[in-house]
């Protein structure tokens, strides 16, 4: 199947468009400008310009503005406009700067010229690339293609449900830390689709459970935005945040009160808090009425006596706690993270969120917000990930020969899968794998066609965020500079993921219905279908000046245009009669504990040397993979900071920095995420270890998704020492402080 230029140029024309001339009053003639390598004298200006858009680096896109100095980014800072974060963003966001200068960018299609995985490659030109995919896809039936993309909203989601749906393909949506626990509780608690908005900003008492979301959980920027102003907000009392966790994470040393929980008990713990509010006497409602089934205390058997006992936390603690959280409205409960990571994640986190009805928080000032539908029907919002156990019976058939074809976008499941499902060993099979990735991660590595994206910063998009803000938004992501690799022609160079699906749609005559020739296209037509809303953020005299509003102010939005009031009889849960204990797998000494980092997060900002060098906020720790373990366990096994141990589960073993830690349980380790790359670029590749390679295949029993906190590990001296790259003390010398003395946390 063949395309000539002409049609090329024709069906790829206006992807890689201007700047809006409008949006923050940027003069025309400055939109074209590219700056070179070596900066023409008469091109330095000295003078700056600031665009609005959205930053792709998060998992929760922030709004922000780019400064822009003849022709290139200089600096990203928060959007004061846009709803999420409210001008407040992150090192996560700074750090797409590099993204966009980065010396391993893809920077024009490649095609495989040697072995799979042997990073021999030939560079093609755009028309060769798409018509040659094209015939390949052509050739196959529908049901013997997958796609795979990160979990994608609005616009860049609709024209992926379309070309998924056209092709008959089947469209898969990847996370390494996946949230298909966190979106059924929503489901079966609350009856909703998308995540609420956690009023924190306006909250009194706050019962956190293994979700970290000052740093790394969901949408950090705009929780710690509001965390400030729940601890110093006008005209009101400093509110009491209490963390339920088995690590010591940010967000525990930011609580005035951290509770350790053995790993999976902390369902069991919200249980017996619901016990003791409820024995206090609760006033009969619908919601209590609901979720115990007859208005009475049915939780007899979670006695903080009890529960206590399996989870390791004092009952003196949980009964004063409940007190507490009863005693000061609103209050807020909040489960994530490694609470719902466990064979049990889905009873934990439905425990914790019905907290919400006790303390009648749900629809409240201070509690649960609920976020509406998009003002555009046809818009969808990001899809629950694809679980494990779907991933896992994809290998199975890519094993099997049942794959012909893999399309993967912004997503790198060979590297986030655990090596027991065998998707890197079935890959092998696939006689065609194409990546629209512009670096060398992982799974781009093992491809045969790469047609690179955009940057965001050199493109169109939109999003609608998850979690929202408790009202209708869409960002809108316009380019702030030219594609950097613009100049090497129309036929090479990288382009609109969007307009490539189209692009490939179009030459195999598969309409998308979409009423539109390219992608910025596809978002003007919905600009003008919000402006005949004449409701929201922006309104205007004409289709025109309302395009250039929306790109100058990142988006529109509506407060007025909430979610619908909840029925709190509505959703599936009730409190259970009988506990669900947790399993793990393994049987090695100590419970393995995964988590994010403030700069790494999973894994995505591994190839960013400012995020490698960005310290954990605990142990401050970077550039490497390392190992916290209790100070006296390590003390006991000759165990210094520095050493090199090897961590081993019953699916393999990776070596990691020993930091001997004041702050954690004796039965516990915890290994942050996101190192252990095979690609990458220079800055991630073959850094560190890569602690998703050994976690055990136990899923959650409920959701099939994988139980990323429930695996059992051994350690062991290697008899090597290497300094930790940190920015602070041994925690050892920490734990004395002249007369005082730290004691390190022990079991029970």
């Amino acid at each position: 199947m063949s395309l000539t230029r002409r049609q090329f140029l024709t069906l790829m024309g206006g992807s890689a468009t201007a700047v809006a001339a409008a949006a923050c009053g940027v003069p025309e003639r400055e939109l074209l400008v590219q700056s070179p390598i070596e900066m023409p004298e008469d091109m330095v200006t000295g003078l700056d310009n600031w665009y609005a858009t959205i930053d792709r680096q998060n998992r929760a896109p922030l709004g922000v503005v780019v400064r822009v100095m003849e022709g290139r980014a200089k600096k990203v800072e928060g959007n004061v406009d846009y709803p999420v974060n409210r001008g407040k963003h992150n090192a996560v966001a700074e750090a797409g700067l590099q993204g966009l200068y980065h010396p391993d960018r893809i920077g024009s299609p490649l095609i495989r010229t040697g072995q799979r995985g042997e990073g021999k490659w030939e560079q093609l030109s755009w028309t060769d690339a798409v018509s040659r995919v094209a015939e390949r896809l052509g050739e196959l039936s529908g049901e013997e293609t997958v796609f795979i993309t990160n979990p994608v909203s609005a616009h860049t989601g609709l024209v992926v449900n379309r070309f998924a749906e056209a092709l008959g393909a089947k469209h898969m949506s990847y996370e390494p830390l996946e949230r298909t626990v966190l979106k059924a509780s929503m489901k079966q608690v609350f009856d909703q689709e998308a995540m609420p908005d956690f009023d924190i900003e306006n909250a009194a008492y706050i019962l956190s459970f293994g979700a970290d979301f000052l740093n790394t959980w969901e949408s950090p920027v705009r929780y710690a935005r509001g965390y400030g102003h729940f601890r110093q907000g006008e005209n009101r009392s400093r509110g009491k945040l209490v963390h339920f966790d088995s690590r010591f994470s940010m967000t525990g040393a930011n609580a005035d009160e951290w509770v350790y929980v053995k790993p999976g008990y902390e369902g069991e713990v919200a249980l017996a808090i619901a016990n003791v509010m409820i024995s206090a006497g609760l006033p009969d409602s619908p919601a209590l009425h609901r979720i115990t089934g007859q208005g009475s205390n049915s939780l007899e058997s979670f006695t903080p006596q009890a529960v206590g006992s399996r989870a390791g936390v004092d009952p003196e603690k949980i009964v004063r706690i409940a007190r507490d959280f009863l005693e000061h409205p609103p209050g807020l409960a909040i489960g994530g993270g490694s609470a719902g990571a466990h064979s049990n994640g889905l009873f934990n986190l439905n425990a914790i969120y019905a907290l919400n009805y006790l303390s009648g928080s749900v629809d409240q000032l201070g509690g649960i917000t609920f976020n509406p539908s998009p003002p555009i029907s046809d818009l969808p919002t990001a899809p629950d990930a694809t679980s494990f156990s779907d991933f896992r019976d994809l290998a199975g058939r890519m094993s099997g020969g049942q794959v012909k074809a893999l399309l993967v976008r912004n997503a790198d499941p060979f590297y986030g899968l655990p090596e027991n499902t065998g998707i890197t060993r079935a890959s092998f099979n696939v006689p065609l794998i194409v990546s629209f990735s512009n670096r060398f991660d992982d799974t781009t590595m093992l491809a045969d066609i790469i047609l690179p994206e955009n940057h965001y910063l050199e493109d169109w998009g939109t999003d609608i965020p998850d979690p929202g803000p408790g009202y209708q938004t869409i960002g809108f992501q316009q380019p702030v500079v030219r594609p950097f690799f613009e100049s090497r022609g129309p036929h090479l160079g990288t382009k609109n993921f969007g307009d490539v699906l189209m692009t490939l749609a179009q030459v195999l005559e598969k309409d998308l219905g979409l009423d539109a020739d390219n992608f910025k296209g596809l978002m003007e037509n919905d600009a003008r279908r919000l402006r005949e809303l004449d409701r929201g953020s922006v309104r205007a005299a004409n289709d025109k000046l309302f395009w250039n509003t929306i790109l100058q102010r990142g988006g529109w939005w509506d407060t007025n245009a909430s979610g619908d009031i909840h029925d709190p009889r509505s959703g599936q849960y009730s409190f259970p009669t009988a506990a669900q204990a947790p399993s793990t797998g393994g049987s090695g000494e100590f419970h393995l504990m995964p988590f994010e980092t403030t700069g790494l997060t999973d894994g995505r900002g591994a190839d960013l040397p400012w995020l490698q060098a960005t310290p954990d906020p605990i142990t401050t720790a970077t550039w490497q993979t390392w190992v916290e373990i209790n100070l006296k366990k390590a003390e006991e096994m000759g165990i210094n900071e520095g050493d090199v141990v090897k961590v081993t589960s019953e699916q393999g073993s990776i070596e990691a920095l020993a930091y001997p830690h004041p702050g954690i349980s004796p039965d516990v380790v915890a290994i942050p995420v996101g190192q252990g790359h095979k690609g990458g670029g220079r800055y991630s590749k073959d850094r560190g270890a890569n602690v998703l390679s050994i976690l055990s295949p136990v899923t959650e029993s409920e959701t099939g998704a994988l139980a990323w906190a429930a695996t059992r590990v051994n350690l062991r001296r290697t008899g090597e020492w290497i300094r930790l790259p940190k920015f602070e003390n041994t925690a050892p010398d920490l734990a004395e402080d002249g007369h005082r003395r730290i004691i390190p946390l022990t079991s029970g």
